[in-house]
């Protein structure tokens, strides 16, 4: 399986779908490199920035059902890299 890597950069307008956005981010747990989160207080908002390493249509669907969530917005941005899933790499079969 090929994947990509990219970020998700996320802004949450709405406190009421943090609780969400953490189930969400929790159920792709194993695709994500890493998480940055920054509460903007004086705003009301925060801001979140996710790397991932996924298959692009996993990458999608994670974008667009942040996307639907109440009050918050989603960007991401991929790598022009393709790369093989580690599995592969082994030799294993997905």
């Amino acid at each position: 399986m090929e994947t990509r890597v990219a970020s998700i950069s996320i802004i949450i307008e709405d406190y009421s779908s943090v609780e969400a956005m953490n189930k969400l981010l929790h159920s792709y747990g194993e695709y994500i490199i890493g998480r940055m989160g920054i509460p903007y207080r004086q705003k009301g908002i925060y801001i979140i920035c996710i790397a991932i390493d996924a298959p692009q249509d996993v990458i999608s669907s994670l974008s667009g059902k942040i996307g639907k969530l109440r009050g918050v917005s989603a960007k991401t941005a991929y790598s022009n890299i393709i790369s093989r899933s580690e599995d592969q790499e082994k030799g294993e079969t997905p």
